[in-house]
């Protein structure tokens, strides 16, 4: 359990997770315990205990989060929350997300991508991550408010950058801290979005946007959100969505760049998209984003990879006995998605790149970029979506460069490349392909 109060978790912070939690599952096997973040710990790598924690029994274990973050968040949001309030958000948010509106959202999505790779091209070195960060955050806003005005995007995207800094530093009330900061911010974005929903509500806008959804809303008792929940559930969803497809998308740029044979492959199958589009004159439709097998098996592989959430909190509600262990009450259980996904037996060969094991459907419970059960990722298909677009308008106009060797890799809390992955982008010139 390692050094009293603060356990492991410096030897967690400090170096490669997989180098931790590997030499640990090695030592201990499928399942061991730990001390981390001021708790005790059990840890679970097996495909079998991840489904009984997630799945079969999910309702013996509940979502939990230190109360810092719960704090920058909003208290409402939907991933603190277990029960019917819980079921009834998720089901707004993903009927916000259905296929139908995705599909709306495509042209919008579009002209973010485009106007994101023009802003980069042409441009001395950019941190790859930064910019997806607010590549992601636009894609956020256009699903949480359709198309907002300029001042309130800026005013949002201000306090929010103030809020996410502050999100993984120091919780404490003493002003001037980043952390106070952040809290003072926070309450600005609430007024910003009584605003927003003031004047939809003034002017009878109904919007098939996440908050029209929210806003429509009423319970089996004809009860409506409170403003409060309203807002922490956007922020929840903003939150959701930006670092973990920022660092998804990173990484994807630095995985094909180091396989050239691949992207000239990935390239191949979308310059056929373009051309079919009249060079790009055409928007891109949902039917062509669902026919892109080889990019998104990339967008499969590099989430195995990365296994940018590695694990998810979870709190025991009552002692748990699961295959002769015993998990005691209040103690908190880690599913290790990213030990499951970096495990040979699972995936061979498993530090190699290499999108064709996606040929054939992994073994159930073996493959959980966006988690499982009832808490698993609502955005999933928003996510995709937003990838997919981006690479297709990289890799048919845009080339680029990785600047220097960028082998480490960084955590803040989500695994990045080293300097966010510094690199230079530039149009290609004519739209040819390169031999």
């Amino acid at each position: 359990m390692g050094w009293p109060y603060l356990g492991e978790t410096l030897q967690l912070y400090s170096q490669d997770p997989n180098i931790f939690f590997s030499a640990k599952q090695k030592r201990y096997g499928e399942i061991f315990k730990t001390h981390i973040l001021g708790y005790p710990c059990v840890m679970l790598t097996s495909p079998e205990a991840t489904r009984f924690v997630l799945v079969s029994h999910a309702q013996l274990f509940k979502p939990s989060y230190p109360k810092s973050k719960e704090k920058m968040i909003g208290p409402h949001a939907l991933f603190f929350h277990q029960g019917n309030y819980h079921s009834q958000l998720r089901k707004l948010v993903q009927s916000s997300l259905n296929l139908n509106s995705l599909h709306k959202l495509i042209p919008d999505m579009e002209a973010i991508a485009i106007s994101a790779l023009d802003s980069w091209a042409g441009r001395e070195v950019i941190n790859t991550f930064h910019e997806m960060k607010k590549l992601s955050f636009d894609v956020g806003i256009l699903s949480v408010f359709g198309l907002l005005d300029e001042s309130h995007r800026e005013n949002l995207k201000e306090n929010y950058c103030i809020v996410d800094k502050g999100y993984n530093s120091f919780p404490t009330n003493i002003p001037g801290t980043t952390y106070h900061r952040a809290l003072l911010a926070r309450k600005r974005l609430k007024q910003i979005m009584s605003e927003i929903i003031y004047e939809r509500e003034e002017k009878k806008i109904m919007e098939k946007d996440l908050l029209g959804y929210f806003l429509n809303f009423k319970d089996e008792k004809g009860r409506v959100l409170s403003k409060d929940q309203i807002s922490d559930n956007i922020i929840g969803v903003l939150f959701a969505a930006q670092d973990t497809t920022a660092s998804v998308l990173t990484w994807i740029l630095k995985y094909l760049h180091n396989d050239q044979k691949l992207l000239e492959a990935v390239t191949a199958e979308q310059k056929a998209i373009y051309e079919a589009n009249e060079g790009g004159r055409r928007p891109l439709t949902w039917a062509q984003t669902r026919n892109m097998p080889l990019t998104y098996r990339v967008i499969l592989e590099s989430l195995r990879m990365a296994s940018v959430i590695s694990f998810t909190f979870r709190e025991a509600v009552v002692d748990v006995e699961y295959n002769g262990y015993l998990i005691p009450k209040g103690w908190k259980v880690m599913p290790l998605f990213r030990n499951i996904h970096h495990n040979p037996e699972f995936f061979s060969d498993p530090l190699d790149f290499d999108p064709s094991r996606f040929e054939v459907a992994p073994k159930p419970n073996t493959f959980m970029p966006f988690g499982n059960g009832a808490h698993a990722c609502p955005g999933n298909e928003l996510a995709k979506l937003e990838i997919l677009v981006l690479i297709h308008h990289l890799v048919t106009k845009f080339r680029w460069e990785v600047v220097g060797s960028q082998s480490g890799i960084e955590y803040g809390p989500f695994p990045v490349p080293q300097h966010g992955l510094p690199a230079r982008f530039w149009k290609e010139s004519n739209h040819h392909y390169r031999h």
